[in-house]
């Protein structure tokens, strides 16, 4: 595969929440050119069967190695948790980054309580989780929050709406009686709603997620690779959808934007 250095990135998630991710790298790397790919047809990962999410970012990933991209983030948890080790055996030309839950910026905040791990069912039952939690259990006091269904809700694009209250209500009215300290975004579907996990466990827990640390690590690999953008402008963005609608690229764009 002959790439330039002006060739795209691929982003790709599960629907709409890798645009999170995005989001930070373009504060990052603002001269690189994107293209985003959301399988919002087949959302949510997270409640799926191992077998099936694999094949689907395989698929996913072909679809913008079609694209001619230099790199590729897989800016879902999930995703990263089933299939980049596969993927990285695969395609050994291209750099493939991942994203994990950012259990090790929690850590290292040394902040008094609990950090809650608000992810996917299948994030945190994959081997990849356990061994990250295995790190640092011994250091800290982890507590895994499943959160199914809520990446669902977010991907209507109705994150204002009282769905996402009420299910936000349920499973944080109680942690916010605990010793909590941080809450880690497992998904980065999440990000997005922030502000009403604020609401319930209030502004003095520390709300992180890997979005940062996915980005640096694009950067660091484009570096070393000598594959960054050299133009002087602001790089542009395509996004794709495997819904194939007009309403669902409008709200991709908006939530980039936002």
């Amino acid at each position: 595969m002959n790439l330039s250095k002006g060739d795209y990135i691929g982003f790709f998630d599960s629907g709409v929440g890798g645009l999170s991710v995005l989001k930070e790298t373009l504060k990052i790397l603002p001269n690189e050119n994107f293209i985003y790919y959301g399988d919002s047809a087949n959302a949510p990962y997270g409640t799926k069967e191992y077998s099936e999410i694999k094949k689907l970012t395989f698929d996913a990933i072909k679809f913008l190695l079609s694209k001619n991209v230099k790199a590729i983030v897989i800016a879902c948890n999930t995703a990263t948790s089933v299939a980049v080790e596969d993927l990285r055996k695969e395609y050994k030309s291209i750099p493939i980054i991942g994203i994990e839950p950012a259990l090790k910026p929690a850590v290292e905040l040394k902040k008094q309580g609990q950090i809650v791990i608000m992810a996917t069912p299948m994030t945190l039952v994959e081997k990849k989780f356990a061994k990250l939690q295995q790190k640092y259990k011994k250091i800290a006091d982890i507590k895994p929050l499943p959160c199914g269904g809520l990446a669902e809700l977010i991907e209507t694009g109705n994150i204002d709406g009282i769905e996402i209250h009420n299910y936000l209500k349920e499973k944080l009215e109680n942690l916010s009686n605990e010793n909590l300290g941080t809450i880690v975004l497992g998904c980065t579907h999440y990000p997005f709603i922030k502000d009403k996990i604020v609401e319930f466990v209030g502004k003095d827990v520390d709300i992180i997620d890997g979005s940062l640390g996915t980005a640096k690590q694009l950067e660091r690999l484009l570096t070393i690779r000598n594959m960054k953008n050299p133009q002087s402008e602001k790089g542009i963005v395509e996004i794709y959808n495997s819904l194939n609608k007009k309403e669902m690229i409008e709200l991709s764009y908006r939530l980039l934007n936002s």
